[in-house]
């Protein structure tokens, strides 16, 4: 007598799906990049001409590249929850929507920015040839995902849940306990006042910077034996992402610590992280960094900031831009050129430059500093400054490592970690405008109901909660493989490439659904559409971090 057939666990004809069509994408990219690179390659390496010229092709790339590890990580996340027994609908119906969405810009164009559409012709593709890369799978989801029943049902069930997410996270209980502890504090600390500071163009008060530092934030990853809590990237992602979702500024004040504790971590002497670990980890001494330069931009090879040695100081010479949180800082990480005959990056030094804090009325009360604010558009709460040095002194003592010549390699080891937080903070301020958007689209009634009930409106809703759970899961993974110790700047920048899309796109759905008011100073979403801007733009510009992906993926470096 045969026996039954084992009854499969909910969710499981899913998976199986998913990872279907992972391979399918997976196939096609490998096509591409083999296309690409016939176009960019000399002798086994990219030229970076011929990269320049075929730009288009290659940010394809990168984009469709960022696509499938994107696919990937939500194939991933709805097998651990299936394993795990917690597939919930709510869930389900995120996934579906998400991954059919995704599949159908795969084959029919993914928007790198609003007017800029990439498609497989971009990459040398065929439709012919794209067609013998899909698999049944690919088909399935992308008829069933993304359908007018599914995104209804799935804003039905947020509603219903007074949550605007789209279910589990998939964390474990720990890191599910820091989130809530940062939730609680955000709610009552931050979101009640974050309006009047952006409106004011206040900083935040050292009162509630001072709560942070007492939640842990500034030594988070720290290790114990410097003051700190030892604890990895992935409970670095879910704190940024719940303070950014309050404020991003709030989320945003532990970045500067986070780079400094990576440069002093991975370049210092054993003196200098002894004196300024456990000081930052506190939040007795407030960092700031001070790289960028009026005409360098992400061109830092060019810079000409210098820091000339005297005896026991250096002595600095010249003007940086777009420094955040300077008057209130103690230290500053100073990138500058201490050999001015070594062109490039091999004339860099990095300098742990300190300070006394300033006040507005006199923001830098030391000797060869000034500066002038920069009024911007969004990202307030700590200031936006360009800075002039002229003779500005620093001890020879603070030369990080001790050793000239080494800056730019130093601070290139923090570009992960730095564009891993910014990914998250740009999943906490995608949340937050989906939570405005839910919130104002039921209490607003028009033409005699809640203007949710309208699918053009519910629609935008449901996109965003799916969007934000694929994103969210390609930066916990990034903060995984940080975690583990492997190389992965080609994880974090998919996940701030694509993560800093996602908060601008939720922001501006947010503001469209809330009609003229999102226009009007008092409702908050219109200070979330131009806190969400800048994240498409600092630690790295999207553009210039698709030229950074593609050139990985084109030179096959592990």
């Amino acid at each position: 007598m045969s026996q039954p057939a084992p009854r499969l666990a909910p969710g499981h004809d899913l998976v199986v799906m998913l990872r279907e069509a992972v391979g399918a994408v997976e196939a096609l990219v490998a096509d591409a990049t083999l296309k690409i690179r016939d176009k960019v390659m000399v002798e086994g390496r990219a030229v970076g001409r011929l990269v320049d010229r075929e730009q288009r092709a290659t940010h394809a790339l990168a984009w469709y590249a960022t696509y499938v590890e994107a696919l990937r990580q939500l194939a991933a996340y709805t097998e651990r929850l299936q394993e795990a027994g917690i597939l919930g609908e709510i869930e389900e119906q995120a996934i579906r929507i998400g991954a059919g969405e995704y599949l159908a810009q795969v084959i029919g164009g993914i928007p790198m920015s609003q007017n800029e559409i990439v498609r497989p012709s971009d990459l040398g593709l065929s439709m012919t040839q794209v067609a013998a890369r899909m698999a049944p799978a690919v088909d399935a989801l992308i008829a069933s995902g993304n359908t007018p029943q599914r995104r209804a049902r799935l804003v039905e069930l947020m509603r219903a849940n007074h949550d605007a997410s789209a279910g589990a996270s998939g964390l474990d209980e720990s890191l599910e306990a820091v989130r809530d502890e940062m939730r609680k504090f955000a709610n009552s600390e931050v979101i009640p006042h974050a309006q009047q500071w952006h409106l004011t163009n206040s900083y935040i008060p050292m009162e509630v910077i001072g709560q942070v530092s007492e939640l842990g934030v500034f030594g988070l990853t720290i290790p114990e034996e410097y003051g700190g809590m030892a604890l990895g990237k992935e409970s670095m992602c879910v704190v940024s992402e719940e303070l950014s979702r309050g404020y991003i500024a709030v989320g945003s004040l532990g970045t500067r610590s986070e780079i400094a504790a990576e440069l002093i971590l991975g370049s210092g002497t054993e003196d200098q992280k002894r004196q300024w670990l456990p000081k930052i980890s506190t939040g007795e001494v407030l960092p700031t960094a001070v790289f960028t330069e009026p005409n360098t931009g992400s061109d830092l090879a060019s810079l000409k900031t210098r820091a000339v040695r005297e005896g026991d100081v250096y002595k600095v010479y010249g003007n940086k831009t777009w420094i955040t949180h300077p008057v209130r800082a103690d230290l500053m990480t100073l990138l500058v050129r201490t050999d001015p005959k070594e062109p490039g990056y091999r004339g860099l030094s990095m300098l742990l430059a300190e300070k006394p804090r300033g006040t507005d009325e006199n923001p830098f009360p030391a000797k060869g500093m000034s500066g002038t604010e920069i009024e911007v558009l969004g990202y307030r709460g700590m200031k936006e400054y360009e800075i002039a040095f002229d003779g500005f002194e620093v001890k020879a003592e603070n030369l990080l490592g001790g050793v000239e010549g080494l800056g730019f390699k130093q601070l290139m080891q923090t570009f992960e970690s730095a564009r891993i937080q910014t990914a998250a903070r740009a999943v906490g301020v995608a949340q937050s405008a989906m939570e405005q958007a839910l919130t104002y689209t039921q209490q607003r009634v028009q033409f005699g109901q809640p203007i949710i009930a309208f699918p053009r409106v519910s629609d935008k809703i449901a996109m965003m909660a799916a969007e934000i759970l694929i994103v969210r899961q390609l930066t916990y993974f990034a903060a995984r493989q940080k975690d583990s110790g492997r190389r992965c700047d080609l994880e974090a920048g998919m996940a701030k490439l694509l993560a800093a899309r996602v908060a601008w796109s939720s922001a501006d759905n947010a503001l469209q659904v809330h009609g003229g008011n999102g226009f009007a100073l008092e409702f908050p979403i219109s200070r979330i559409l131009c806190d969400a801007r800048i994240l498409n733009i600092f630690e790295g510009a999207a553009e210039i971090q698709a030229q950074v992906i593609a050139r990985r993926l084109l030179d096959g470096s592990n």
